[in-house]
């Protein structure tokens, strides 16, 4: 006898997609470095249409992306210019053609859209063009619309995702911007073989790295049970913490359907700390002590104003962090990574968060109202 139905047995023993999917993306982050790396220490795309001489006289980047896509692309902003040098713009594709950019043959445009058919995006990718620019997809889709356009491809690998809410082909577009920026400091010749060599060994880390958050996932899973009456939540990160803030808050705008706004920490006195009453879940996206020198003595000031306001305080910080302990009402650990990679490890538990709440509050997780997997309209 068999009770179990075929949509049952692809969910392999999860309530949702979304839960197998966020499960799955060690296994995805591994398929997305894997042979990027060639014999001589070189990253490899997929495609490459544009010669080296070319990309060496780039001057100016744009990314364009919409939704989890444009958090990648954000995170990306910061790579690409620690590691390249290159001056770089994040703009929503939506908005990208209307305020008239200035593109030329030297510019590089970044499509970032996981199905490959996301309508602004491929507007936006068209309108590059007619500029003379060039432009490297990354995609999960092969031989879709956008990467067909695209004078360069990277596709992330991460294998089919059914949830409308994007979690591994958000974090597999994280690590393929991070290969698109190594590569591009590589042919630019402002990284040596073996510091690009350093950076992919520290991401073939990476899955190590999400094994071991998901495995300390259970009390998140109960904190989100916690909050499912919460009328709202706030998220604060600082550098690549900000946008990981960002997507945190439209995680649960998704699928729990909660008002959820992220903001960079250190614009909390400019407005939106007033939104603080008594009980109000903040989530504080705590970078490295080893990181930038006042970067994290600043959000952990930060978390001591919300808390004196009251706020229920959900830390995120890598293990071994003691100063913010004090601070925390709920203290998630992640693993000690390199600066510009902790996007890897602290969106998970903001991922596995959302998907409780909504669970909790008897939403669709899978597929949450007026949302498609693929906006292919403008």
């Amino acid at each position: 006898h068999v009770d179990w139905d075929v949509s049952a047995a692809e969910k392999g023993g999860y309530d949702y997609f979304m839960l197998k999917e966020i499960a799955e993306q060690p296994v995805a982050v591994a398929n997305t470095l894997r042979g990027r790396l060639g014999r001589t220490g070189q990253i490899v795309l997929d495609e490459v249409r544009i010669p080296d001489e070319d990309l060496r006289e780039i001057d100016k980047i744009f990314i364009i992306a919409c939704g989890s896509s444009y958090h990648a692309a954000l995170i990306a902003k910061y790579a690409i210019e620690h590691w390249t040098r290159i001056p770089c713009e994040v703009e929503l594709a939506s908005e990208f053609r209307y305020r008239d950019p200035v593109l030329d043959r030297f510019t590089l445009v970044i499509a970032i859209s996981q199905s490959g058919e996301t309508m602004d995006t491929l507007m936006a990718l068209r309108h590059a063009k007619e500029q003379r620019a060039r432009v490297l997809a990354i995609s999960n889709t092969n031989g879709s619309t956008i990467p067909r356009e695209s004078d360069a491809v990277l596709y992330t690998r991460a294998g089919p995702e059914v949830a409308v809410a994007s979690t591994k082909a958000f974090l597999t577009q994280v690590v393929a911007v991070y290969l698109v920026a190594l590569y591009l400091g590589q042919v630019r010749g402002v990284m040596y073989g073996d510091e690009v060599a350093a950076v992919v060994s520290d991401l073939e880390r990476a899955p190590r790295w999400l094994e071991d958050v998901l495995a300390t996932m259970e009390p998140v899973r109960q904190l989100g049970r916690d909050l499912v009456n919460a009328p709202k939540a706030l998220f604060i990160g600082r550098h690549v913490g900000y946008p990981v803030a960002l997507e945190g808050a439209l995680k649960l705008k998704e699928i729990a359907y909660m008002h959820a706004e992220g903001f960079a920490a250190g614009e909390l006195k400019h407005g939106p700390i007033s939104l603080i009453e008594d009980a109000t879940p903040v989530i504080v996206v705590v970078p490295s002590p080893l990181g930038r020198d006042s970067l994290h003595g600043k959000v952990v000031s930060n978390l001591q104003e919300v808390r004196a306001r009251g706020a229920f305080t959900i830390v995120i910080a890598e293990d071994g962090d003691t100063d913010v302990e004090a601070y925390a009402d709920h203290l998630i650990r992640v693993p000690v990574t390199p600066t510009l990679l902790a996007p890897l490890v602290t969106v998970v538990p903001l991922q596995v968060l959302a998907c409780e709440i909504a669970a909790g509050r008897g939403n669709d997780v899978d597929q949450p109202r007026n949302l498609a997997k693929s906006v292919t309209v403008e």
